[in-house]
């Protein structure tokens, strides 16, 4: 029940409408004497807080009704009092019934112990403590120093305030800005529109900034960029604080990081701009803009100093041609640079744990790899293939050189094995202690074995009628490759074998010891070397 005692009997429908009129009118008048209350306490206390401006000293006063009604003349040597502040001036005209006073002339007001407001002309309100000074206008905070040609501040809020340039030095930083807004008592300045912040080491562009003069810290929320005096290094953010006195930084929203060759960018960037070191979360990169070479991922870190960067998370690095980039998985990829070069390149990357890898002519996987920038190698470890059109290579280690952005060479020692499909659903074999792989244009189309060479090789009419099987040793041979088949194999030094009919041949002999089909491994487009 809303009002009254439960009657026992079910309310009408117009007794409910009645109570709940007599609800509504009930509430809303107690939200009415709450909102007045409020208001009658807010006039009181800033009644309360109203004084009126005392003439302290001054050299002549004068009251003189052609000046204008209760407005006394004051000049020389003025000194004015509100509250705890004080007002210094050559001359001014009071109306203490308004409660206003004009001033000019070497105008001063000592807000506080540390607090210092200069100009040539001042307006000041003492009901709402509101001080316009303009002409030479000059704010002193401790060790920190506005100028500009005019400038509000109120007392009350303690916020000073222009709207038409100024200029703020703090310690070793420069700030210029159109608009800006100090906080004294959080010592903070709020900047807005073309802002500029000058220092010996750097130079700093921003839409929106708030700079904190006792931690000389710099917070960003507007696009940003901030460039080093030497060209070096340079920023963009759009999101951030940076850390002036330490040269310490934290970025995101797309943040961009060059120094020099290389570009670190991410979702969210920490720099410590003098160690060279750099975190980077999310979308994170880190590229080499002359050697082409990135790398992605979603953590990663940069130690200029040390020459090392490493992604994780998703990581990838991808070695960026024209026509068809190579683009790497690994649980961890790292690059090495020397970092007393000018552009510090990249000049090695490495690969480990879980590595596949993937361009439109060439995929492959091992346990780690290596890719040195100089002449272009990769370098597999520990169970290497590489998929090659209809060809699986594998070997205990392989070496894939690329130049001028097409695979050149491929080198594959101890235990080399190449494994085709035949379309009768058995598979050419080629096996040897080395082998060196040769390609044109992209496609493999030579192949030189040395040492214990042996074939399982599936012979063929031209319209693909089965001739026989081969199974021929020798000890080095020569395999020419026409469109990812195998189109001559030539046997060097005392080859010997037998052609087998089809039905002739054990299935125990159609594979090659060791023969092992990885193709549930190669990855068939990009997305799938991070399975």
């Amino acid at each position: 029940m809303l009002f009254g005692q439960d009657s026992g009997k079910k309310p009408t429908f117009a007794q409910n409408t009645i109570r709940m009129f007599h609800f509504f009118i009930r509430y809303t008048f107690l939200i009415f004497l709450i909102l007045a209350s409020g208001i009658w306490l807010t006039g009181n206390l800033a009644a309360q807080d109203t004084t009126k401006i005392v003439l302290e000293r001054a050299d002549t006063w004068e009251y003189n009704e052609a000046i204008g009604p209760n407005v006394q003349r004051i000049k020389g040597d003025v000194v004015l009092r509100h509250d705890t502040g004080y007002l210094y001036c050559d001359s001014a005209y009071l109306n203490d019934v308004v409660n206003v006073v004009m001033a000019y002339g070497n105008v001063h007001i000592k807000a506080s112990d540390t607090l210092n407001l200069y100009g040539d002309s001042l307006q000041y309100n003492g009901n709402t403590k509101i001080a316009k000074v303009w002409g030479n206008v000059k704010l002193i905070d401790n060790q920190t120093i506005v100028t500009t040609d005019s400038l509000d501040f109120n007392r009350r809020s303690q916020i000073a305030w222009y709207d038409n340039w100024g200029k703020i030095v703090n310690d070793e930083n420069n700030l210029v800005s159109k608009y800006g807004y100090y906080y004294t008592s959080e010592k903070e300045f709020f900047f807005k529109e073309k802002v500029i912040l000058i220092n010996p080491d750097y130079i700093m562009n921003s839409d929106t900034l708030m700079y904190n003069t006792v931690t000389e810290i710099a917070y960003f929320y507007g696009p940003t960029t901030i460039v080093s005096k030497d060209k070096v290094d340079s920023i963009y953010c759009i999101d951030g604080w940076y850390d002036t006195r330490k040269d310490i930084s934290r970025f995101r929203y797309g943040a961009e990081i060059y120094h020099q060759a290389q570009l670190l960018t991410g979702d969210t960037v920490y720099y410590e701009r003098l160690n060279g070191f750099g975190q980077v979360y999310n979308n994170a990169m880190i590229l080499d803009t002359v050697q082409h070479i990135a790398l992605t991922g979603n953590y990663g870190e940069m130690k200029r100093k040390r020459g090392i960067g490493f992604m994780t998370r998703r990581a990838t690095g991808i070695l960026i041609e024209k026509n068809d980039s190579l683009f790497m998985h690994g649980d961890t990829i790292k690059a090495y640079f020397d970092p007393e070069e000018d552009q510090q390149k990249i000049r090695a990357m490495l690969a480990f744990y879980n590595v596949r890898f993937f361009r439109k002519d060439l995929q492959g996987a091992c346990d780690s790899l290596v890719y040195h920038r100089s002449d272009s190698t990769i370098f597999m470890y520990h169970d290497p293939v590489i998929w090659s059109g209809k060809n699986q290579l594998t070997a205990d280690t392989i070496t894939l050189t690329i130049r001028n952005g097409e695979l050149d060479t491929m080198v594959m020692y101890k235990s080399a094995f190449i494994i085709s499909r035949d379309d009768t659903a058995k598979y050419n074999q080629i096996k040897g202690k080395d082998m060196i792989a040769y390609f044109l244009k992209n496609e493999l189309y030579k192949i030189k074995v040395t040492g214990n060479s042996e074939t399982i090789y599936f012979a063929r009419e031209e319209d693909q009628t089965l001739i026989g099987i081969n199974r021929l040793y020798a000890s080095d041979m020569l395999i020419f490759v026409d469109d990812n088949d195998i189109h001559t194999i030539t046997y060097i030094e005392k080859p010997t074998g037998t052609l087998y009919p089809e039905n002739e041949i054990s299935p125990y002999d159609l594979l090659l010891k060791n023969f092992k089909w990885r193709e549930d491994q190669r990855p068939k487009m990009k997305e799938e070397i991070y399975r």
